[in-house]
This record gives structure tokens, sequence and C-alpha cells, in this order.
């Protein structure tokens, strides 16, 4: 697929942002975090932000189909403090989440982030396509075009798929099962590794 963005060019998040947020409207794990709809509004964009590290800033979000297709990717060499990052999801779930549910989304969230690789990786924050223009494979050319960056890197990749659906797509593009997350009445998440690929 033409037309994605040249690699580490800069992209304001306001501009994908409504790309993102309509693309995840309906996530089992996201709504299960924020399940009212004002909530989710307000607290997914600073979600993004916080699992996107310096990919923004860095330019390792790439858009494709003028904007309706995002892969937002964390660098490699992005792995900050883990007392501030820690530190920093508290604050936005204590800001976002019911009171009466912090203890089982804290407990989640911990359980989740036992997976993230602590060696130098690629970290698929999020893959997202505009409603209307998804099942017409503008995310795998996303995936494919920053799983190539991985490889030429000889980097892993590292995601959570957060549906059955979105694991098996994943799969298909050599990312592994790690193990499955499930705490109180989440739903599952899937965290997945991929190593690279060397086609010399």
């Amino acid at each position: 697929m033409s037309g994605i963005t040249p690699p580490m060019t800069r992209i304001d998040p306001g501009d994908v942002m409504p790309t993102l947020l309509g693309a995840f409207a309906d996530d089992p794990p996201i709504r299960w975090l924020y399940p009212d709809d004002d909530t989710y509004e307000q607290a997914f964009p600073e979600l993004v932000l916080l699992s996107a590290g310096a990919g923004f800033d860095e330019g390792t979000v790439d858009v494709a189909e003028a904007g309706t297709a995002v892969a937002v990717w964390a660098p490699p060499g992005d792995e900050a403090d883990p007392e501030e990052v820690g530190a920093a999801w508290f604050t936005h779930f204590e800001a976002h989440v019911d009171p009466a549910r912090l203890g089982d989304v804290f407990t989640w969230a911990e359980q989740v982030g036992r997976f993230h690789p602590t060696e130098r990786h690629w970290y698929l924050a999020q893959v997202a396509v505009t409603p209307g223009q998804q099942g017409r494979g503008h995310g795998t050319a996303l995936l494919r075009s920053g799983l190539e960056r991985c490889d030429r890197d000889g980097l892993p990749a590292y995601l959570e798929a957060s549906s059955p659906r979105n694991r098996a797509l994943y799969e298909r593009h050599g990312f592994q099962v790690i193990d499955e997350v499930q705490f109180a009445d989440s739903p599952p998440i899937w965290p997945m590794l991929r190593p690279p690929i060397d086609e010399r």
C-alpha cells in the first residue's frame, strides 16, 4: 500500500487521535478500563500518549491513508525509569477509573506489565483503522512496514493483543503468545513477542 508516512516524520497526536478513538471505541480491555463514553473520550488519548513513550516525538508513529490508519510504535531505547512509568500510570488510573475498581485495575496492569520486555525492542502500542476503512488491508500494511523496520534493526517486536481476532492476525505475522492475562472481570489480553527475521 502506498501513502505510508515517510519514516521518522513527527506526527502531531491531535491529527491521529480521532482515528484512534474511533478504532478503539469497542475494544474489550479499553472499554473495561473506561466503560463510560465521556471517560473514554477523555482518558484514552492520555493512555495513547503514555503507551507511545517517545514515539510521537521521535517519528515512530506510522500513518497511512490520509490519517485513517495509524500504528503507534514506541522506539527501542525508550525504556524509561520503571518507577516514573509506574507513577504516571498510577496517576492516570487514579484520575479516570472508578475508585471501587482501582484495586482490580492496578493488579491487572501489574500483571500485564510483567511481560513487557526489558531488553531493547520495538513496542507496538496501538494499530488503528477508522471503522469505515477497516477490512481493506490498511492496518496490515502498516504492520508489515513496522516489522520490516524491526527486522532491519535486528530487534524483537512486542505487543498486547486485545481480541482473538487480533491475536490471530499477529500470529500470522510471526508474533508468538507469551501468556494470557485475565484478572477479576477483565477480558483476556495476550502479550505477544516476535523475534527479528534475518532475511539475508
